[in-house]
């Protein structure tokens, strides 16, 4: 890790994690993971810190994910042990993030994806600007909606979690405070301001009360009630029959829908769509052992890396998914990426 990658500094009352990477959007390392857990480690117990806050650098995102390109170097090379090792790290960073005993408030101006996602929805307090773009859109690259996401994209208003979790669309600022994603939303122009009175604040919701303005009327709105019709099927195979029927007969929401699935992994859209089912009944731990066990079947398989090559890499946006299509989905196969993997499961410590 460059030394600057990721400051970590009290100031006033706060303790303050900065994410500067803005040339790659601010996207998490390993060691840039290890560096914010162990400095959180010290806040929750250092009486001087009252609250943190993190931030980050640049006018595009707050971060943008993982380092995807990394990830995809060690697939080549078959580094699977030191891949294991990133996600455990990282999935301990959102639990301890999720637990944190003091307020942790995420100042969210731009872009937040995976790995963003998961070091700031977990917070006690999640400001998101007219700016902020929030999106889980893993299953475009042939991943699944992992940091967490088990556990609170299928407790989002209605089927709106497992719509983002399936197709990985966007949000804007009006749809993610109508969903709950972020707790307030503060002018981008007046973030700098807000960061110094939270530096001194004894009082974190009063501060966010003053900043805080309307996120404005969420189009989701609108099409979340057919969101939920469409979707509220006990299996895939049933939701993709329902979205297929209705757009036959006219309806805008399933046939938009139908043509996102269509770009999408099957084999992703068929985990995601598991994983939301079971994320719903489980604890916020036993989601994270759950995406534990999936990331390590999912990394050694086909469409992650042809994702990354078809999306990051020669950006063609054109990925061959293997299968290609629903029909042709294994039932077994998708089942295997529940179950343990060799690399153990994954243990959290208090």
């Amino acid at each position: 890790m460059a030394p600057d990658d990721v400051l970590l500094e009290r100031i006033g009352r706060a303790g303050v994690i900065t994410l500067n990477r803005p040339k790659v959007l601010n996207a998490l390392t390993h060691d840039m993971v290890r560096a914010i857990a162990v400095q959180l480690t010290a806040w929750a117990a250092d009486p001087s810190v009252a609250h943190v806050v993190i931030r980050a650098v640049g006018e595009r995102a707050f971060c943008a994910g993982g380092d995807i390109r990394r990830l995809a170097e060690q697939i080549g090379a078959g580094a699977f042990a030191d891949i294991a090792e990133f996600y455990r790290d990282e999935y301990r960073l959102n639990r301890q993030i999720k637990c944190f005993p003091k307020p942790y408030v995420a100042l969210v101006d731009g872009i937040v994806m995976g790995g963003g996602v998961g070091v700031s929805v977990h917070g006690s307090h999640r400001v998101g600007s007219e700016k902020l773009t929030f999106a889980m859109p893993e299953v475009g690259i042939g991943f699944f909606p992992d940091v967490g996401g088990t556990f609170f994209l299928p407790r989002l208003p209605g089927k709106v979690g497992l719509w983002l979790a399936l197709t990985g669309e966007h949000l804007k600022i009006g749809d993610a405070a109508w969903a709950g994603i972020v707790t307030h939303h503060v002018l981008s122009a007046d973030f700098d301001a807000l960061f110094k009175a939270l530096t001194v604040a004894i009082d974190v919701d009063a501060t966010l009360r003053l900043f805080a303005r309307p996120a404005g009327t969420p189009p989701l709105a609108k099409s979340h009630a057919s969101l939920d019709r469409l979707l509220s099927a006990d299996t895939l195979d049933d939701a993709l029959a329902r979205i297929e029927s209705a757009a036959a007969e006219g309806d805008a929401v399933a046939n938009a829908l139908g043509c996102v699935l269509a770009t999408r992994s099957p084999t992703s859209v068929a985990i995601a769509f598991e994983q939301m089912r079971r994320g719903a009944r489980l604890d916020f731990e036993s989601c994270m052992r759950l995406e534990f066990r999936i990331v390590n079947h999912i990394v050694r398989g086909h469409d992650f890396p042809e994702g990354v090559r078809a999306v990051i890499i020669d950006k063609d946006n054109a990925p061959k998914w293997i299968p290609a299509t629903f029909d042709e989905l294994d039932p077994a196969a998708i089942a295997a990426h529940f179950e343990p993997s060799t690399a153990g499961e994954l243990e959290l410590s208090e």
